[in-house]
């Protein structure tokens, strides 16, 4: 009799152990996809998460997110742990069909085996299933064509598992495992190539995300990290916000809201200690650290008493920012003195040599909530004209950051609009028209050959 008591506690005891093991796994699955951001791309403003149908803009036209909740009729509920794998670091979807480049599995190749079996656990049991399909992706031609990704993969997926380097010691290679792998920096803040492929020779050196701007975070002094401390950059990571550089706004803020907010400090950490080692890539047009200009300074002496213009358009620099920024951002744009209304100096918005992030920030304003903060600003975008954004964000470059940058209405009305149009997808219709009319000649030069022979 004791040693039937003592059997069924040792099986309760591995039970309860087995359980606590698998609750750790679920667990380790949930903080991993936090850490690759999933949810964002995958899951529509109020929304159930991970439900897909979130449309992403790309040059070659929209791409939806698909479902990627445990549902067997619409998401990946029927995925085994391979099909799962594949997706996530190849790119091919369980029934063989490539998934496209929007979905940074070029990064997600560097995610050890071991990650890649926690995060499927987490999806397969404590993601709630939704069982409605996200709308399909409809591209333009050639792009519709799903097998022509397994040509770009061939040219541009490294798909090797991360390799720790032994001349760096356990922080750093976290730290790079962790951006070049799961938050998939290099996605947004490296450049693209015609074929829509990160260019390697110029690794986190900058890159366009529709109408918004992901600087420059080398080690670079001038134009990227260098000039950060490594409190600074862990500060940025996790609240949006470094004081005297730089606030998150648009796809960064969304990425810090969702992601990098939730990572603990020994990752931040790690992430910060690896930038500052990523080599350096300086832009020509700036001479000094971005985060390093402007001076306080204001024009009221110019606008008092003097009569508002008949056409708002003709509204001066100073005009636009004594109305519609001085209140929180303060006369000679210090901010308020504890720092929760930013100073617009020392500021990376207005120092960079690209003003995109400066232009979208006064149209669309900033929404975020990093480390329990409700960051807002208003949006312009229904008030100010082109030309008044454009007036505006040339007086706050010229008196707060680069006097060399500036705003032209056609730009404003570019980014408000979208972006610039791409002619990605009739470049690549009139390559193949082109390489069919070449095949033709081919076949006709061989054809004469032949009768002449």
């Amino acid at each position: 009799m004791t040693w039937k008591i003592t059997s069924l506690v040792a099986l309760m005891l591995a039970a309860l152990n087995a359980s606590a093991a698998d609750d750790a796994q679920i667990q380790r699955g949930k903080y991993l996809s936090t850490a690759g951001d999933c949810v964002a791309c995958h899951s529509v403003p109020g929304g159930k998460p991970f439900a897909g149908g979130l449309a992403l803009p790309t040059p070659i036209g929209e791409i939806i997110a698909t479902n990627i909740t445990p549902s067997k009729t619409a998401g990946i509920g029927n995925y085994s742990l391979e099909q799962f794998s594949a997706a996530l670091r190849k790119g091919i979807r369980a029934d063989g069909k490539h998934l496209y480049p929007a979905m940074p599995y070029t990064s997600y190749a560097k995610v050890s085996d071991e990650d890649t079996k926690a995060m499927y656990d987490y999806f397969m049991n404590a993601v709630e299933p939704v069982d409605t399909p996200a709308k399909p992706t409809n591209l333009p031609f050639p792009f519709n064509i799903r097998f022509s990704m397994a040509a770009w993969n061939l040219l541009f997926l490294d798909d090797k598992a991360f390799v720790p380097n032994a001349s760096h010691d356990a922080e750093w290679n976290r730290g790079a495992y962790l951006v070049q792998g799961l938050t998939h920096c290099s996605a947004c803040h490296s450049p693209r190539n015609l074929m829509m492929a990160e260019v390697a020779s110029k690794e986190l050196a900058g890159g366009e995300v529709g109408t918004w701007y992901a600087p420059n975070i080398t080690a670079d002094v001038n134009s990227g990290v260098g000039g950060w401390s490594n409190a600074e950059l862990v500060a940025y990571l996790k609240t949006g916000g470094a004081q005297g550089k730089a606030q998150a706004a648009g796809p960064m803020a969304e990425a810090v809201d969702h992601s990098l907010q939730h990572l603990n400090d020994g990752d931040l950490k790690a992430i910060a200690v690896y930038l500052k080692t990523v080599p350096a890539h300086q832009e020509a047009a700036d001479r000094q650290p971005v985060y390093a200009l402007g001076q306080k300074t204001d024009d009221l002496a110019s606008i008092r008493g003097v009569a508002l213009p008949a056409d708002d358009d003709k509204m001066t620099g100073a005009l636009l920012y004594d109305a519609h920024c001085s209140t929180c951002h303060q006369a000679q744009g210090q901010g308020s003195f504890e720092g929760g209304l930013p100073s617009l100096l020392h500021n990376t918005a207005v120092g960079r040599s690209n003003p995109n992030n400066l232009v979208m920030v006064i149209l669309d304003g900033v929404k975020r909530g990093a480390d329990g903060q409700d960051v807002r600003m208003q949006g312009f975008a229904r008030i100010l004209s082109d030309q008044q954004v454009a007036t505006l964000a040339t007086y706050l470059t010229g008196h707060y950051g680069n006097a060399d940058v500036k705003v032209s209405a056609a730009q404003v009305k570019q980014m408000r609009a979208g972006g610039p149009e791409s002619h990605l997808a009739a470049i690549a219709q009139g390559a193949i028209a082109v390489g069919v009319v070449v095949v033709i000649l081919l076949v006709l030069w061989w054809v004469r050959r032949r009768r002449h022979s």
